[in-house]
């Protein structure tokens, strides 16, 4: 098809610090700059109003979750309609006394809340003990609907499991988001550093091309420290990407704070699913045992 739509979106990486408002500062200075360069969706990183405080576990961390519709929602609503601008936010969210999920928002160009997702692969390893924290999502894969298309929102851990990438393709997201706090062990070598990271973007990268898809990573960057010192800390490696539906990468930053812009042509993944067409030779009728823990 010869037809282009042309979607610019922006993401925001920064570095966190114990501040709330300064780390709404520089996410609002982010999303200004994108939207000044003509983004209409812009992608925060995850929890990205304070410090990644999963590195351990206290009780007293969970005065930092919040309502949504909330002031973080508030806040995200009232820029996105100043901008004119799609927004995914990434929030602690305060469900009830005692339950509470790491959940991702969308605000709409007109400043109203379009949708939320709740994390639903949750990790427990050292310095991201976040079972403790987050309650796995009960929304499913279901994508947004907004403006600028059907938004495929997932958040950090997510990332490494194709079934939810695939599900969102198949109730029909036109891009995947991925929100993310991932960083390195400060003691790793850097061969081991460079697996790491290297594994992260290629399995990301996979999704697009399993799902002709474009995807979009936003991660944070910066040293945050264990408060603790029960271990070294987390050097989160930045380097947020904007990838098309055949895995290529369109934009991508460095391990430094960063506003991404990049130009996604919606019309090639209508394009690329003609060329490989996975949906179609899908072998639905063999597929039952994905949904046992593991077969032998």
């Amino acid at each position: 098809m010869s037809q282009n739509k042309t979607l610019r979106v922006g993401i925001v990486q920064q570095p966190c610090t114990p501040e709330r408002e300064i780390n709404l500062k520089m996410s609002e200075e982010g999303i200004r700059a994108a939207a000044a360069g003509g983004a209409k969706l812009v992608l925060l990183q995850e929890l990205h109003t304070s410090l990644y405080f999963c590195q351990h576990e206290s009780t007293e961390l969970f005065d930092l979750a919040e309502a949504i519709p909330g002031p973080s929602t508030a806040w995200l609503g009232d820029l996105a309609k100043e901008l004119g601008v799609v927004i995914v936010g990434s929030l602690f969210e305060r469900r009830a006394p005692g339950l509470y999920h790491n959940t991702a928002v969308v605000l709409e160009s007109d400043g109203r809340l379009a949708g939320i997702y709740r994390k639903m692969h949750i990790p427990d390893d050292p310095g991201y003990y976040e079972k403790f924290y987050f309650t796995p999502g009960d929304l499913g894969f279901t994508p947004i609907d907004t403006s600028v298309g059907r938004l495929g929102v997932l958040v950090c851990w997510d990332q490494w499991y194709p079934e939810g990438a695939r599900l969102m393709a198949l109730a029909g997201a036109d891009l995947l988001l991925y929100p993310t706090a991932i960083g390195w062990n400060p003691q790793d070598d850097d061969a081991e550093k460079a697996r790491q990271r290297d594994a992260w973007v290629t399995i990301q990268r996979a999704h697009a091309v399993a799902n002709g898809l474009p995807v979009l990573v936003a991660n944070r960057v910066g040293f945050e420290p264990d408060p603790t010192g029960q271990w070294p800390g987390a050097q989160f490696w930045g380097h947020s990407f904007v990838a098309g539906p055949q895995g290529e990468f369109i934009a991508k930053a460095g391990e430094k704070a960063d506003v991404l812009l990049a130009d996604i042509d919606l019309q090639r993944s209508e394009n690329v699913r003609r060329w490989w067409p996975f949906l179609r030779d899908r072998r639905i009728d063999a597929y039952g045992e994905l949904t046992q823990r593991f077969r032998r």
